[in-house]
């Protein structure tokens, strides 16, 4: 048999029964629409986070008061909401080597007035070196500055959604940066004047920063929280990527003498390296991608014993046509590549069709959910191989049995 009669009595076989066919790739279909789907979401989200939280900062080690185990388990006391960071750690900090920048910060909600318009939004007391450490840049202005610091200035950098809260003309109209420069914004009873507007960075697991004011350290500490003894958290910028681990262990070192503290299990600060929690979120989101994998492959196995289940029929609907094939001179292994080759064609065109649905599904759950979504050029491979093997793996033993007629009694076959 050459491969272009296989094809055509392939193409004939499949054919002849256009809704049987159609129902039994219905379960690959789905299967394979299912698994592209899922994983593109699964993918589409951990760039996600990722992205987010290198957004936040490059060599990004992050100090935080409160004792912790790990990323985001809190033993005594959540990051930020004690007082065991002080102003003289941060400066202590800047001393240990392969340093490049420390911003220490305070931080909480307030009510932001202008004219008729208010928001509730978070403010950052920090440093200059906080638009190096964080990676922050100024669409229009300046950013706070070392005077602005050492004289207690009251002025503010705010974000593009605060922006829009504040300075837009209308709900349907949007407000520029250089309608904010200049003006007078009121915080907790105290009048700040917006000296910049930072460019649209995102929200990240962490926080909004385009929904945020910078004001500088001392101001907020005199001004807002009252208090000049404390900081809620100091960032560090490591001068390399490779030098992260050694920074965030000489600075653990460092805080556990100036605290007095000898069991580092007591520590009451917590000291997150920027690399471990990229692994961390990267760690959580791939087993979810999997999983949600393993849950959509299900249905490829019930796809795959519906495709078993058609070609057993068709065999015994074809009994005494394949009986007269071998009768006439076709070999067993004719007979076992003709039932397989239909049950790879089946399987093969329920995995196209299912690339194409899980494409779309994806692109649709994208644009109509706000889910980011990454559809893999492998993970489509895969699954054109997926789809062939499930044709071979259940077609086999059909074909097998196909096959193994007797051709004398599948002649006799009513």
């Amino acid at each position: 048999m050459t491969t272009r009669d296989l094809f055509e009595e392939t193409y004939s076989a499949v054919t002849v029964n256009k809704v049987r066919s159609g129902l039994t790739m219905l379960g690959i279909v789905i299967g394979i629409a299912s698994v592209i789907a899922l994983v593109a979401v699964g993918q589409g989200s951990q760039a996600s986070i990722q992205s987010s939280i290198d957004s936040l900062g490059a060599n990004l080690v992050m100090i935080m008061p409160g004792a912790s185990k790990g990323f985001g388990t809190t033993v005594r006391s959540a990051g930020g909401s004690s007082q065991t960071l002080t102003p003289d750690d941060a400066t202590a900090i800047s001393s240990v080597s392969n340093v490049a920048a420390v911003a220490p910060e305070v931080s909480g909600r307030y009510q932001v007035i202008y004219g008729a318009s208010n928001t509730n939004t978070s403010i950052l007391g920090t440093t200059a070196a906080y638009e190096q450490v964080r990676s922050v840049s100024v669409d229009t202005g300046n950013f706070i500055s070392d005077t602005d610091n050492a004289e207690s200035n009251r002025v503010a950098v705010i974000g593009p959604t605060v922006l829009q809260d504040l300075f837009a003309p209308s709900a349907n109209a949007s407000a520029t940066p250089d309608m904010a420069i200049g003006a007078t914004i009121q915080i907790k009873g105290t009048q700040f004047t917006v000296i910049g507007v930072t460019v649209t960075k995102g929200g990240s697991g962490f926080s909004n920063q385009d929904d945020m004011i910078y004001v500088p350290l001392s101001t907020a500490q005199h001004y807002l929280i009252g208090s000049t003894g404390y900081v809620t958290e100091v960032d560090v910028e490591a001068s390399t990527q490779s030098s992260m681990t050694q920074v965030q262990n000489d600075i653990t070192t460092l805080l556990l003498q100036r605290h007095n503290i000898s069991d580092p299990t007591q520590a009451d600060f917590s000291v997150l390296n920027q690399a471990s929690i990229v692994s961390t979120a990267s760690s959580v989101t791939g087993t979810f991608t999997t999983l949600l994998a393993a849950i959509a492959a299900i249905s490829l196995l019930v796809g795959g014993i519906g495709i078993m289940n058609m070609m057993l029929t068709t065999v015994t609907e074809r009994t005494r046509e394949i009986g007269l094939r071998k009768a006439i001179g076709a070999k067993k292994n004719d007979i076992t590549l003709q039932f397989l080759a239909e049950s790879v064609m089946l399987t093969f065109t329920g995995g196209f069709i299912g690339v194409v649905l899980g494409w779309l599904a994806a692109v649709a759950i994208s644009l109509f959910a706000g889910i980011t979504t990454t559809v893999s050029i492998p993970y489509i491979l895969l699954a054109f191989f997926v789809s062939a093997a499930i044709g071979i793996i259940f077609g086999y033993y059909p074909a097998r049995r196909a096959a193994g007629l007797n051709p004398i009694e599948a002649l006799r076959y009513e």
